[in-house]
């Protein structure tokens, strides 16, 4: 299902960058915008108008398609951490916040102190 929105959003992105490379230019800028040209009648600048804001209308409608589909499997957000923030101070190393009971991903990033250390050990003389 996702796919087919993608390849409909990428044809519709393709024709609303052809109508709007149609349209003539109004500043004229650069001197390029007067004189004959391809589609100079009124009647036709206004066509381009309206498929211009059918298009984005799609286009606007397609991507919040694609981004509820993309949001479709997710459990919550990764900023919950399913209890409310308290005001208490830190406990623990200087810097660390504690983990969260419900353990969100912004909980599973943070760095871990090794319990011991990692590296090859020396035999203790006795």
């Amino acid at each position: 299902m996702q796919t087919v929105v993608i390849v409909i959003h990428l044809l519709i992105v393709l024709a609303l960058i052809g109508v709007v490379l149609l349209q003539k230019s109004e500043g004229g800028a650069l001197g390029m915008g007067g004189g004959s040209g391809f589609l100079t009648s009124r009647g036709s600048s206004n066509v381009l108008t309206r498929t211009t804001a059918i298009l984005a209308g799609i286009f606007f409608a397609t991507s919040l398609m694609l981004s509820v589909l993309a949001g479709w499997g997710r459990q919550g957000s990764i900023f919950n951490s399913g209890t409310p923030a308290s005001s208490s101070s830190p406990v623990g190393q200087p810097g660390q916040m504690p983990p969260a009971p419900g353990g969100s991903l912004l909980d599973q990033m943070q760095p871990k102190t090794p319990a011991a250390p990692t590296g090859p050990q020396v035999p203790q003389s006795k």
